[in-house]
């Protein structure tokens, strides 16, 4: 595959022939406790194994199957919260961002705007996003074929950015269901764009549970390193100290435990690559 332009973030490259980088955390901000505690415990990992590292936590999940679901603790104070760690952990934050009206709000905290899956294809919200010159990580919805990304980078470019991540998510397969094509990941890296894998959405089986989604964590190993070995730029990977007792999206996050092991697998697949 062709190697895309280099997104810059502080002293992180992503894309290019850089090496991989992680985007990793709870699906949603639970408490400033778990997140500081997941955010500095993956740190040392990535440190450890010498892999980049980007913070990401949902300050609202607006997007939720059910009205009584767990959204998440709200701009103010989950942005208050993903500048704690931002500061006290020395690592740039990402948290998805459902509204306009809060994207100026947003980017005085957030080092990349992610924009979500249902929304990729907002005009406005991606138009407004744009302008705060921020990197943008587009979620590919997962009603999209990968060639449909072009339509999206074309309206962000629009607005005199081109600071863009692309991250893929699984595509729907019949109901409740979800199927990653990897060619995807080639397909979208023409675009000229570092690509993500996101590994944990891609294994959630959506409205599945009825009034919440369900998913299926014992393909994320296997699909991260499938992953890798296809090429991407990074992986995106949801981590909990207690998936089972998660809030949100249990059942498709893995345990932080089990993160070692995968990234240097991940890791060894990239060196042999090299």
């Amino acid at each position: 595959m062709r190697d895309t332009k280099i997104i810059r973030l502080g002293k992180i490259n992503i894309g290019g022939k850089a090496p991989l980088v992680l985007i990793a955390g709870p699906c949603a901000i639970e408490s400033e406790g778990i997140c500081l505690s997941v955010a500095r415990r993956i740190k040392e990992i990535c440190c450890r194994l010498d892999i980049p590292f980007i913070f990401k936590s949902s300050y609202d999940k607006a997007n939720r199957t059910s009205i009584d679901s767990f959204r998440g603790p709200g701009l103010e104070e989950g942005l208050r919260i993903l500048y704690k760690i931002k500061q006290k952990l020395d690592i740039p934050v990402l948290s998805d961002v459902h509204c306009r009206q809060e994207i100026r709000q947003a980017a005085e905290v957030l080092d990349i705007i992610q924009i979500p899956a249902f929304l990729c294809r907002q005009t406005d919200l991606l138009l407004a996003a744009a302008e705060t010159g921020k990197i943008i990580n587009i979620k590919k919805g997962q009603f999209l074929a990968p060639w449909d990304i072009t339509a999206i980078l074309k309206k962000i470019e629009s607005a005199g950015n081109k600071k863009i991540l692309i991250t893929e998510r699984g595509v729907s397969f019949g109901y409740n269901n979800l199927v990653s094509d990897l060619r995807a990941l080639a397909i979208m890296r023409e675009s000229g764009y570092p690509v993500f894998y996101d590994a944990t959405h891609s294994v959630q089986l959506p409205s599945g549970l009825g009034r919440a989604s369900g998913g299926d964590s014992r393909f994320v190993s296997s699909l991260s390193r499938a992953a890798v070995a296809f090429g991407c730029d990074g992986l995106f990977i949801e981590v909990h100290p207690q998936p089972s007792k998660a809030l949100c999206d249990g059942p498709n996050m893995i345990d932080i435990r089990e993160l070692t092991r995968l990234l240097e697998q991940v890791k060894g697949i990239e060196r042999i690559l090299r």
